[in-house]
């Protein structure tokens, strides 16, 4: 069986969401059992010229759903950048999932030489559906997810690896088999 452009895209992403959505709550369990604001680690960024922890959040989603929704062919939701909580990050990364999920997978698949155009760095670059997802659209959302999975490990949060990756277990297994 080969793989089908969704299964290689939204599973993906709300595996991702997931896992991030598991790495703010231990953030904010964090924040709560040291008394640290909650802003201390949402306004947290790696270095002075890179996004805070609530901008990765954001852009992780933009990322997500634009892509599904490019490779869709449909229109993406356009979401207020206005998250200033946990909640608010869990929220945000619930109504992507929930948009997500909502998308027919039968609209993405078959999108392998969908021709896709967009802005990089001011120039209309061309891709087809299969390169975009492969070398864009995944990279980004997972150097998004990344960055937020970095801050909150640099800034103590006793998170590892196995936090970013999340759950192997038959339970899991059995969810991603259904989902493909």
């Amino acid at each position: 069986m080969s793989l089908s452009m969704y299964q290689a895209s939204v599973p993906v992403f709300l595996r991702g969401f997931d896992n991030l959505a598991v790495l703010l709550d231990q953030a904010e369990e964090f924040s709560a059992s040291r008394k640290i604001h909650p802003s201390v680690l949402i306004e947290a960024r790696l270095f002075p010229d890179m996004f805070p922890l609530a901008r990765q959040i954001q852009l992780a989603s933009d990322a997500a759903k634009r892509a599904t929704a490019r490779l869709a062919g449909v229109q993406a939701p356009v979401y207020e950048d206005i998250e200033v909580t946990f909640r608010d990050l869990q929220e945000r990364i619930a109504r992507t999932c929930e948009f997500l999920r909502e998308v027919d997978p039968h609209r993405i698949d078959g999108s392998e030489a969908r021709s896709i155009v967009m802005k990089v760095g001011g120039i209309d670059t061309p891709f087809t559906g299969m390169s975009y997802l492969l070398s864009f659209a995944l990279p980004n959302f997972f150097f998004h997810v990344t960055t937020a999975y970095d801050i909150l490990r640099h800034n103590g949060v006793p998170i590892g690896k196995s936090d970013y990756l999340g759950r192997f277990d038959e339970e899991h297994a059995h969810a991603l088999a259904v989902a493909y």
